[in-house]
């Protein structure tokens, strides 16, 4: 394999492993590269379909295409960020509730710490559910759906009509990205709709984020700061966004 098929490969993992890369970054992480060179090694990988350009950096094509990414891949980034956001979401816990928990490795997290108290818990992440089944008190309810082999959870007509039927006291969803004009987004359209209705469901919406999340627009929009009570994330949210969470009164944590 010669140097530039090399050099792409490693540009095309980095954008991958990050969701989106700007340019600046991959100045950055390839500081022998001209920047000539650079833009043209995306303008060609563009073209291959292997990423997605975008103004100012570049997109993994996994997130546009509407996967949210490989949930074992995303698991193992930001580790720390999804423990510290775990740990917070507990302290919102409240028991002899009724509680719906997104997908995610975020949400996978909070479901391995998740108290073995009495709560009816609703999971669309097999890997939530596989986490919760160490525990003996709450009931975990698995609504019928698609499977999504990447996120490994299920969504579609099935699962947001068995969502429609349940009262939530608290939903604890997770996110693909936030930006400013969008809001807040995923990759699959079901998906949105799906945590469109546990929201519309749930007495309180608390968002599960860590701050690499910002700055990401995906395909579809789930909500905006409007719809949400409460954000957990990791101490690291930008001054604007806390300032439009005061404007909306929402709780961060």
């Amino acid at each position: 394999m010669d140097s530039m098929e090399t050099r792409r490969n490693a540009i095309v993992e980095l954008i991958n492993e990050r969701g989106t890369v700007s340019f600046s970054e991959m100045k950055e992480a390839f500081p022998n590269v001209s920047e000539m060179t650079l833009r043209t090694d995306l303008k060609l990988l563009d073209e291959a379909k292997r990423i997605l350009r975008i103004h100012g950096g570049a997109k993994s094509v996994q997130v546009i295409i509407g996967t949210d990414d490989f949930l074992n891949r995303k698991s193992v980034r930001n580790i720390s960020e999804k423990q510290i956001i775990a740990e917070k979401a507990l302290t919102l816990l409240r028991e002899d509730t009724t509680v719906y928990l997104d997908s995610g490795s975020t949400a996978t997290m909070f479901a391995r710490l998740f108290y073995d108290q009495s709560n009816l818990i609703y999971t669309t992440g097999l890997s939530c559910a596989i986490e919760l089944a160490n525990l003996s008190s709450p009931t975990v309810m698995l609504p019928g759906g698609k499977l999504n082999r990447y996120s490994q959870s299920v969504f579609g007509y099935s699962a947001i009509r068995e969502l429609e039927r349940v009262n939530f006291h608290q939903a604890f969803l997770g996110i693909t990205g936030y930006h400013p004009s969008a809001g807040f987004t995923c990759g699959i359209s079901d998906e949105a709709i799906l945590k469109q209705t546990a929201i519309r469901q749930a007495e309180q919406v608390i968002l599960l984020m860590d701050s690499s999340k910002i700055g990401v627009k995906c395909s579809f929009c789930v909500c905006g700061l409007k719809d949400i009570d409460v954000i957990v994330s990791d101490g690291k949210l930008p001054e604007e966004l806390l300032a439009e969470c005061r404007k909306y009164d929402i709780q961060v944590l």
